[in-house]
């Protein structure tokens, strides 16, 4: 046992007290138990931040540690090991906090750099997910033909064509109300030939076509494609289905050669599409264009960018015949000259808005009267008419006295002016919200020249036109349950545009109507459609004081394109 003599101190009485073997196994125990807890397991349990107040008392420990050596209590040896222990700890306790700054740096700065890189999006519109969506498609399977291509030997141009195609049938009845003009009335007034005016009827109609679109190299493409439809019909595709008809007319429609110079910059020659901003107030949907048209698109910037497009189309080519070296024919080839400019704003949303204005020069496609007991001018007279413009007999006083012997040419000369605008409002999407509005008037119209050309008065001047549609609901119904519903108002005098080009299925076609069209489209599937629509149309101004012509139309249709 220790002895403590009083007013000494413990150190003195330490040097005095008997070195017994009792109190070296009495103290032993405790002093590692404490060396241990102080050097090893505090170095382990320590944070950072504590570093230095453990530093102070692993250094006191150690001075205990070595005044136990000197009074006995452990041996040399064992002091060192318990050191020796101690430090290798601790170097090892360092050793992992080193490692946990590391990590927690890296971590930092690997979250800071997402940060500054990351861009966060709170709402992706689903028009931007499609379109992701569909250039992802292109690039891989582009990747994907290729490699085919490379494995199986499959020749590069293979890869270069894009076949498309469409199929549509139709349901449509015709009605023609009660106190209609019969056409022995209508036709003599109106020079036209129209065969129906008073029996509805029911049809099956059916519409084909198939084309393919060649990419020749980065910059020049080409197209062809086939088409249903009668053969000197140059607005309907339509084949009236009946087993009598044997085998349909299928013809081409479309063949031409598209250069892109610049990515603002193309232009294309031969049978094209329309290339117009316009609607089926001047042009029908299906018409065709012959000819060569050049577009520019410069951008102005993200959100603002232009449009000019010019373009001449051959209508009718015609050539002076010669008999016993005197000319029977004088008429001239008739052309279109088109230009249009205008501009488009879109928004963040994708929003759109746009408007155009163009100038359709027709030239020479006004009648020209034949002198008596000729017909030099005959081929003045359309190809292709429907109804609704004013025509005049070409062959005047020579028909009086011969029925079955009129030649109908057009009364006005057509030069149209035409403004198209839309505003696709994509707030809502999907569902967008599509205002359309269109005007045309013919300027060409001249009651003087149309007297002193033909020996005529001149009709009427009735010149105006103009069209009014909203759509609401998605742009296109090429997937399932895709929907939209429309309805418009159309006004469209006698001598506003040529009835020969406006829509075909407003009226049955031509001019000097009005009326309205409502209908929707619903997506049964992808590429799968139906569309429902109604048209009512009244004529504006019967001639020769005849009564009206009204028509109303329903078509309904199953439409499949691939």
């Amino acid at each position: 046992m220790m002895q403590i003599i009083k007013g000494k101190s413990t150190k003195q009485t330490i040097h005095q007290a008997p070195k017994s073997n009792d109190a070296r196994m009495v103290l032993k125990p405790m002093v590692v138990a404490m060396t241990t807890i102080f050097l090893g397991v505090g170095m382990n349990a320590v944070h950072a931040g504590e570093r230095e107040s453990l530093e102070q008392l692993r250094s006191t420990t150690a001075s205990l540690v070595n005044l136990l050596v000197e009074e006995g209590v452990l041996s040399k040896s064992k002091a060192e090991d318990l050191l020796r222990q101690a430090t290798q700890e601790a170097a090892k306790a360092k050793e992992k906090d080193a490692i946990t700054d590391a990590a927690n740096t890296q971590n930092s700065g690997v979250e800071k750099a997402l940060d500054e890189k990351m861009v966060r999006v709170q709402y992706v519109p689903e028009i931007v997910k499609k379109e992701i969506r569909d250039d992802v498609k292109k690039e891989v399977m582009a990747k994907l033909n290729y490699k085919a291509g490379e494995r199986l030997g499959v020749p590069d141009w293979i890869d270069r064509m894009h076949w498309e195609g469409d199929l549509r049938v139709r349901y449509q009845h015709d009605g023609f109300p009660l106190g209609n003009s019969t056409p022995a009335q209508f036709n003599p007034a109106n020079g036209t030939n129209v065969t129906n005016t008073t029996e509805d009827q029911n049809r099956l109609r059916l519409r084909a076509r198939l084309g393919v679109k060649v990419a020749v190299n980065d910059w020049l493409s080409a197209g062809i494609s086939m088409t249903t439809g009668s053969q000197n019909d140059p607005l309907s595709p339509n084949q009236t289905l009946g087993a009598n008809s044997a085998k349909y007319n299928f013809g081409l429609d479309r063949a031409y050669l598209k250069a892109e110079i610049k990515p603002w910059l193309n232009v294309v020659g031969g049978r094209f599409a329309n290339p117009w901003l316009s609607t089926d107030l001047v042009w029908d949907p299906d018409l065709a264009f012959d000819g060569v048209a050049t577009s520019l698109t410069p951008k102005i910037n993200d959100n603002w960018s232009t449009f000019i497009t010019v373009g001449a189309f051959p209508l009718e080519q015609t050539e002076v015949n010669a008999n016993s070296g005197k000319p029977d024919n004088k008429a001239k080839s008739k052309w279109i000259y088109g230009s249009q400019a205008g501009i488009k704003w879109t928004s963040p949303n994708l929003s759109t808005a746009k408007v155009g204005l163009a100038l359709y020069d027709f030239s020479n496609v006004e009648g020209m009267t034949n002198p008596k007991d000729t017909t030099y001018f005959s081929g003045t007279a359309p190809a292709f008419k429907t109804k609704g413009n004013s025509y005049y007999d070409l062959n005047g006083a020579n028909s009086k006295n011969l029925p079955g012997t009129e030649v109908y040419g057009l009364t006005s000369k057509y030069r149209e002016v035409n403004l198209t605008g839309q505003v696709d409002i994509a707030s809502f999407n999907p569902v967008h919200v599509i205002l359309t509005g269109d005007y045309v008037r013919n300027i060409g119209f001249d009651a003087q020249e149309i007297f002193t050309r033909t020996g005529q008065s001149a009709p009427k001047k009735e010149v105006n036109g103009y069209q009014v549609k909203l759509a609401v609901g998605m742009p296109t119904t090429y997937q399932a349950n895709d929907w939209q519903a429309f309805a418009a108002y159309k006004y469209l005098e006698a001598d506003a545009v040529l009835d020969s080009f406006t829509d075909s299925d407003f009226h049955l076609g031509g001019t000097n109507a009005k009326g309205w069209i409502v209908g929707a489209s619903y997506g049964i599937d992808k590429n799968s459609w139906l569309t429902a629509r109604w048209f009512s149309a009244d004529e504006i101004t019967p001639r020769a004081g005849i009564p009206p012509l009204n028509i109303d139309v329903l078509m309904l249709d199953m439409n499949a394109k691939f």
